[in-house]
């Protein structure tokens, strides 16, 4: 009877808004890859060491975990999904904005912090959206939004990459606000229908009007829940490989390896493009296969990826390896998404997503602060062998995690 019911919703559901959400997810990627690309412009002109690099990304992700728990009960308590995400897309551009203007340490650390409280506000909203809508195929589903996430961080360092041969990055952060603010204008155009169908979706499941007493016993009950903080951890620790990675590494190719803005660019993309690449074929084979498999076989491998780059150093076959890890280290974001919305009640879905977010933005705001710690005192190649060992650790939370409902079922 449940598969009679979900089929006709889902036969129903345009593939439209799958799209716009996915687009506009796009562009909350966009702005951190810009600033990514950017990193060793500024660098050079504010006389920046590698620790103060890492403080930077660390105040973003700190701002967010801080703020993500709340941020996912607010999503609940509210439900109105398209004006919630057109907030945070313009939330997390306009910060951007000011860093254009900024000539001192400490107000690229206050607008890191503001793009870090907004951006918490996108997947709360948008990841329990598209798996309520979509229940029988949500890996999939979730795969196709986080192909959005690989879009912005792909075409953003290519598009990045070319303006700085025609502008300063001064101008270059001006003109990259103007796509947040039109997107955020469509989403809340044209996801306005889709908003009201989600909200008294989530009603009827008891998700909205329950007072900050219920909220608070609901956030407890899912700090209880071990698949929760299982899943969290080891997001936390994956996060903290994937941001430690996204700072150094076009730090690595300019310094060490002596790349222009464009080869930069262009190594970012292929790291971003295999994830793309990776992300609907993961999500697929774990609606199949199941989540932990596709999980820890791609954490696995993006360890004997990072080390083999670690070994390789300043040789070709670095830049070769760039594009392999990317297909691995991208390919399990939405899995493991997916795996904690099959894990807990469907009405408490932004909330969840906002425990996952935060421990992902705790082990974020990590990761370039340690690693800027070791290169400044031994090197940067150092900062490598330690992303390799926060990978190993993520994957060892996910392995003892306890399996979906769904595969538990199949196993008895």
């Amino acid at each position: 009877m449940t598969a009679i019911a979900v089929a006709p919703e889902v036969s129903r559901t345009s593939l439209r808004e799958v799209w716009l959400i996915t687009i506009g997810h796009a562009l909350t990627h966009w702005y951190p890859a810009t600033f990514y690309l950017l990193l060793p412009l500024i660098v050079h002109e504010l006389g920046l060491n590698y620790e103060q690099i890492g403080s930077i990304v660390s105040c973003q992700f700190l701002a967010g975990a801080i703020s993500n728990v709340p941020g996912g009960m607010l999503v609940d308590s509210i439900g109105k999904k398209g004006l919630l995400m057109a907030i945070a897309l313009f939330w997390v551009g306009a910060p951007y904005l000011l860093m254009g203007f900024s000539h001192a340490y400490w107000m690229l650390l206050t607008c890191a912090a503001l793009v870090g409280i907004g951006n918490n506000l996108w997947h709360p909203t948008a990841i329990p959206l598209l798996a309520q809508r979509f229940a029988t195929r949500k890996g999939l589903a979730v795969s196709i939004h986080s192909m959005g996430g690989n879009v912005g961080d792909a075409a953003a360092p290519l598009a990045v990459g070319a303006l700085l041969g025609l502008f300063d990055w001064r101008s270059v952060m001006v003109m990259n606000v103007i796509p947040g603010v039109v997107m955020a204008g469509v989403v809340l155009v044209c996801l306005g229908g889709l908003q009201a169908q989600a909200s008294d979706s989530d009603r009827a499941h008891g998700g909205h009007g329950p007072g900050l007493r219920k909220r608070l016993r609901d956030l407890g009950e899912l700090f209880m829940n071990r698949a929760v903080v299982m899943l969290s951890a080891g997001s936390a620790f994956r996060t903290m490989t994937q941001s430690g990675l996204m700072t150094f590494l076009p730090v690595f190719l300019a310094v060490e390896m002596g790349y222009p803005s464009l080869w930069i660019g262009a190594c970012m993309f292929a790291l971003q493009a295999a994830g793309f690449a990776a992300a609907p074929i993961a999500g697929h084979l774990s609606d199949r296969m199941g989540r932990r498999r596709i999980i820890v076989s791609s954490m696995a491998m993006t360890a004997v990826v990072l080390l083999l780059m670690a070994f390789a150093g300043r040789s070709s076959a670095f830049v070769f390896l760039i594009a392999v890890l990317g297909f691995f280290l991208f390919a399990v974001r939405a899995v493991l998404q997916a795996w904690l919305l099959d894990s807990t009640p469907r009405h408490l879905g932004g909330t969840s997503i906002g425990i996952l977010f935060g421990s992902q933005a705790a082990g974020a705001a990590i990761g370039p602060s340690v690693g800027g710690f070791l290169a400044d005192h031994y090197g940067l190649i150092t900062a490598f062998y330690f992303l390799a060992g926060t990978i190993v650790i993520a994957n060892l939370f996910v392995f003892f995690t306890p399996a979906p409902q769904e595969e538990a079922h199949e196993l008895v």
